[in-house]
């Protein structure tokens, strides 16, 4: 028989849920922190999607300890084609761990053409640089 210490089953059960809940979820993000390597964890993240009228915002979170939001997207809504805009409030983050930074935000616009199922952005992040791509 194998022994999990109680901790590591806690984690390994709301990894699971996380999953669970980022499978039906057409939204997802990602924070790495490029100078050390690891993931960046408590990096507020919003959402927004662009509307006759301008911005209009849909969700906000925050990224867990392994510097992701599995599930970004309003659990109420629907995933509609359209401009998109993921916003990462890096300043707030880096002022959290006493560093400077250059960018105090990193908003990536998007568009959702309706050809895949989910959406993944990933941001690569440094106090003087940042990388983005469409992460799957």
């Amino acid at each position: 028989m194998t022994f999990i210490p109680r901790v590591t089953l806690a984690l390994l059960l709301s990894s699971m849920a996380g999953i669970a809940l980022a499978a039906d979820n057409p939204l997802s993000v990602h924070v790495l922190n490029l100078e050390s390597g690891l993931p960046s964890p408590e990096v507020r993240v919003t959402l927004e999607q662009l509307q006759p009228a301008g911005w209009q915002s849909l969700n906000e979170a925050f990224t867990n300890q392994a510097g992701r939001i599995p599930a970004l997207f309003p659990a109420d809504k629907s995933l509609q084609r359209g401009t998109y805009r993921v916003t990462f409030k890096t300043g707030d983050w880096f002022a959290m761990h006493q560093e400077q930074t250059f960018f105090p935000e990193v908003p990536v616009i998007f568009d959702v053409d309706g050809e895949v199922d989910h959406y993944h952005i990933p941001l690569l992040l440094s106090p003087y640089g940042y990388s983005t791509y469409r992460g799957n």
